[in-house]
Formats: C-alpha cells, structure tokens, sequence
C-alpha cells in the first residue's frame, strides 16, 4: 500500500509499487485520505493501483501526523498489506516511525531504491553520510519504508482498479492548529527545472553570485546551491539546496561551478542527463562524474562563458 500527503507523491510511489508488487505477486492499494474528484482518482488507476482506499476526511491539506498514523494503522493492523510505502517527507518520516511502533514493523527511512530478492524486499539507502550506500532486508512481517520524493520516475501502467470507501473513526486531534504560516522563501521548483547551475564554495562572496545568475539567465536555467551557501553562509534560499539534505534534481544539463563533488551534494544531481564542471582543482572528485570539465577559475571562465552563449544566440 502507498500513502502520500499529495496525490502526485502517490503516483511517484504507485509507478514503483506496481513493479514491485507484480514481483511480489500481491496486490497494490493506495490510501486516499480526504475527498477527490473522480478524474483524480483515475489517475491512482491509470499508474498501477488495484484498490483506492478512500478515507473521507477534512482537507487532505489539514491532515496532521496522529491522523495520517491512526488511518493506516487501521487498514493495515489485522491484514494486509505488509508493505507501507510513504514519501520521506517531514510528515511522511514522522508518520513512518509512529505507525511502524504501532505495528512493531520494521522501518527504514530516506530510502532511494527498492528492489526484490526471491520474496525478500531490498531497500537501498545511503549510509555513512552519504559516501556509501547499503542494501537493507527488513525481516518482519510489515515492513514500512519512506522513499525519498523525486526517486522514481512516475510511469503509466493501467489496470482496473476499484474504490473502497473506508468507514474508519478518526479520533480528535490533540493537536489545536492555532494558526497557518507560509514559510518564508522563494517559490521555486528546481527539481523541474530543465537547465540547473549549481553554485558552491568556490565562488568568494555573495557579490559575486551576480554573475552566476547572468549565467543562468542566457542559459534559461534555474540556480542551486550546496549545503553551505544556503545553510551556512545564508546566500542562498534553502529552497535551491540540491544534495542529501536538499533536493534530488534531473535536469538536462547541470553546470556544476566552484563544486568540489562530495557525496553530500552530488547525489542530488547523479540523474541528470549532462553534466559540465567548473572548478580550478583539476583532482576535484567532481570531474568523476562530469561528461564536460573545465579547469579553471570561475572568475575567468564564466564571463567567457557569457560572451559565447550571447554570441551563439545571435
């Protein structure tokens, strides 16, 4: 069974649970908390979904941890399904933990790959802060597992599928939602983004970045950074953090600049389809992955970087 907070974290999950489920042979629900419309919930059918559980509730947008618990608990104490698949995002992590205690079922978190041996599920996460990556087996009967949002590609597999509408009390929250904030940032999707210039440590001052953003501008590209100009130095919106503790991107082209190309960061951008770096350390482990390097000093390279693409778009 898959459950998300959205709906299109639920297709990314339903396109990798369907595979894993015809391997496993058994069947494939997903949990719907709160109303939908009906080319909505076709859209569960059409990516691989036998059964929609639908649990009408308040606003899928209200829906708190306790809740979003209490619900799959239900469905799954008695039961099946014995495979729980969540997104690792802060809801999906910490609903993961409660309903795995509930169940006493193994959990494994941040997840980035699933696959199956014999009747076994393998899960795939990085380890050791990111330098490697180790192949788990959960060896109870449930098995809960947060996978990392944008791992799976969202892919169409049809079946006819059939709804289930759950008759499940929900307790009362004791949580009182006093009030509703924004979070403060910039509205920006990087992980759509076609074109990605990443920014690291190489660059010397904030000042500076203002020609990184002439690059991404006659490149129609979207900027990221590292850990550290967006944490450490707060140049950078968190929001455009790529890597372990940002976001995994996949765009077309990736231009790495002053990114030396620790773990931490590059798993963040591995599925991209073409890689350029920058960076004056010719031994940077950056060059490792880069389909095109360029030695030298951002400083000097970007701006001739600049004049050529204005050239070529002459």
């Amino acid at each position: 069974m898959v459950a998300s907070e959205t709906d299109q974290g639920a297709l990314e999950l339903l396109s990798k649970g369907r595979e894993i489920a015809k391997e496993l042979d058994v069947d494939l629900s997903a949990l719907v908390l709160g109303r939908r419309a009906d080319d909505i919930i076709r859209q569960y059918f059409e990516h691989g979904a036998d059964r929609v559980l639908l649990l009408p509730t308040n606003s899928p947008n209200t829906i708190d941890a306790e809740t979003f618990t209490h619900a799959i608990f239900e469905v799954s104490k008695d039961n099946a399904p014995d495979i729980i698949l969540l997104r690792s995002t802060r809801l999906g992590k910490e609903v993961a933990g409660r309903v795995a205690e509930k169940l006493q079922a193994g959990c494994v978190t941040d997840a980035i790959g699933l696959t199956t041996k014999g009747q076994e599920l393998v899960v795939d996460r990085y380890a050791l802060g990111g330098n490697t990556i180790s192949s788990e087996m959960v060896r109870t009967k449930k098995k809960i597992i947060s996978i990392m949002p944008g791992t799976f590609e969202i892919r169409r597999a049809p079946v006819d599928g059939k709804v289930e509408t759950l008759e499940i009390k929900i307790p009362s929250s004791r949580v009182q939602l006093m009030e509703r904030r924004k979070k403060t940032g910039e509205l920006v999707n990087i992980q759509s983004a076609e074109t990605l210039v990443c920014i690291g440590k190489g660059i010397a001052n904030k000042e500076d970045l203002a020609v990184v953003n002439e690059l991404c501008t006659v490149l129609k590209a979207e900027l990221g950074c590292t850990r550290a100009l967006s944490s450490d130095y707060h140049w950078i919106s968190e929001d455009r953090m790529v890597g372990i503790s940002g976001k995994r991107c996949q765009p077309k082209l990736h231009v790495s600049i002053g990114i030396s190309g620790q773990i931490q960061h590059t798993v963040g951008i591995l599925s991209s389809e073409l890689i350029v770096a920058i960076n004056k350390d010719k031994e940077a482990p950056i060059f490792k992955i880069a389909d095109y390097g360029i030695v030298g000093d951002l400083y000097e390279v970007i701006p001739k970087l600049i004049q050529s693409i204005k050239t070529l778009g002459k």
